[in-house]
């Protein structure tokens, strides 16, 4: 199955599986018998992460694990949140020390967001429900998206998503909560999406004029539509509020098999001082999907 597909079913439906049973060997980590113990920094037996990376995961890239075993390995693995999951997945992240990072609900679509004014009246209701739960959960970012342009101009993009997105931002100012419109290529995965591109996100924050909107910059969706990574980072940190990874191209591993030089990346978005999360959003394809994502983390934390 495509990426594209994928997380499109996964962002359309992201009741993400909660069920299910492991059989024969466990592609996860197996358990020492000190597994009640807190492992929350542990990568390598011997190695503990640095700190300086606040290290998650997205969901739909290991959902064929049930979420309470996933959340049990990730914490295991040092993951201090996880990415997209809906309100009644919160609770099963909280009972291991996780944070939802960024918050989601099934409504929430790639091609039908806030470019459009037809949306505009039923998505501003379903996410003032969801900012409002997010806000007493504690969790502050809960993500959006532009849609698909459909013809629109740049600048008519920028009118629409504004206008429908002002009332829900001085919500978000309200409950202290942060909306993050996601940047996607529209190159590979996800044709004709509107915020494709930093310079529209970052127009969109300033004509919002809010530290409650930002943009979740994700390094694989900008690698393929911009390239420039490290020098895009420190010019335009201030609005980004949240980072995915991905190996370029195929969005798999992020090891030299790509590429990105995920390191160096790493030490940029540090050296801005950010303190949010960083997740790992590419598809594994090793068999043992734990150990990709263990492998991604250590290459990330610097």
């Amino acid at each position: 199955m495509s990426y594209s597909k994928s997380r499109r079913n996964a962002l359309k439906n992201i009741a993400l599986t909660t069920g299910g049973v492991s059989l024969g060997i466990s592609a996860l980590s197996c358990k020492d018998a000190n597994q009640d113990k807190p492992q929350a920094t542990a990568v390598e037996d011997d190695q503990a992460l640095k700190g300086n990376i606040n290290h998650s995961a997205c969901y739909w890239c290991y959902n064929s694990f049930p979420l309470e075993e996933f959340a049990q390995e990730a914490a295991a693995l040092g993951l201090k949140g996880i990415d997209l999951l809906k309100p009644e997945e919160w609770e099963t992240a909280k009972k291991y020390g996780l944070e939802c990072a960024v918050a989601t609900e099934s409504f929430a679509s790639i091609t039908n967001g806030f470019n459009d004014p037809a949306n505009h009246k039923p998505l501003q209701e379903k996410y003032a429900k969801l900012i409002d739960q997010a806000s007493e959960a504690g969790i502050k970012n809960v993500i959006v998206f532009s849609g698909n342009k459909r013809e629109l101009s740049e600048e008519e993009g920028l009118v629409n998503c504004a206008e429908g997105l002002a009332p829900l931002v001085k919500q978000a100012e309200e409950k202290n909560v942060v909306l993050i419109m996601e940047l996607l290529n529209s190159k590979i995965d996800h044709a004709d999406y509107q915020c494709d591109n930093t310079p529209w996100g970052v127009a969109l924050c300033e004509r919002l004029g809010s530290e409650h909107f930002k943009l979740l910059y994700d390094i694989y969706h900008m690698q393929i539509m911009e390239g420039d990574v490290i020098r895009t980072i420190q010019d335009y940190h201030q609005y980004f509020a949240h980072y995915h990874t991905g190996g370029v191209p195929g969005r798999n591993e992020i090891t030299e098999v790509q590429e990105l030089n995920y390191p160096a990346i790493m030490k940029a978005i540090k050296d801005t001082g950010y303190n949010g999360f960083v997740a790992q959003e590419f598809i594994p394809t090793y068999p043992d999907k734990i150990k990709a994502l263990k492998e991604g983390i250590k290459i990330c934390d610097v």
